[in-house]
């Protein structure tokens, strides 16, 4: 690990919270199936770790939309890859990395809205509300982090770190 990386998150911390997560959603969705759409590439880690510990019936969509370059946010939302499949009538639930400012998930629940989804919910592994320059709604929240850069556990800078089994920051 890089000196300058500082753990935030533990594995451990990580691995509880998330079983936690689960157990909320299996219960909140209980008899229901519903349809997990995965934004790409930073949710991957924690898209799989959390639905391995679901019950729910449920069937796997992804979106990739792109916001940054290096660390800094270019403040233009750009849909990469859209769903393959229709979800309209169907409960569906985006699973996320981060919410900060909330203009990314603005755009995705927008633009998910307009495919006539039953019911739409957002679960994220972290909150940045510190940050928040607009307000979105979060159903599921793992941990509310402050206002530092993030790697690991699917964050990334450049597409590097994202393998490391927890979360840390760069500190200096």
């Amino acid at each position: 690990m890089d000196e300058n990386f500082k753990v935030l998150i533990s594995k451990e911390q990580l691995e509880k919270r998330i079983e936690e997560l689960a157990k909320q959603i299996d219960e909140d969705y209980l008899g229901k199936e519903i349809t997990v759409v995965c934004v790409m590439r930073g949710a991957v880690f924690f898209t799989v770790q959390l639905t391995l510990n679901m019950k729910t019936k449920l069937k796997y969509e992804f979106i990739t939309i792109a916001s940054y370059e290096g660390t800094d946010t270019t403040g233009e939302i750009t849909l990469m890859t859209d769903l393959r499949e229709s979800i309209e009538g169907k409960d569906v639930l985006i699973i996320e990395d981060i919410v900060d400012t909330g203009r990314s998930m603005k755009y995705l629940i927008d633009h998910l809205k307009s495919k006539n989804p039953r019911t739409l919910k957002v679960c994220v592994l972290a909150n940045k509300a510190e940050r928040r320059e607009i307000e979105v709604p979060i159903d599921y929240i793992g941990f509310e982090i402050p206002n530092k850069y993030i790697v690991g556990y699917g964050f990334d800078i450049d597409n590097n770190y994202r393998n490391l089994p927890y979360v840390a920051y760069l500190e200096g």
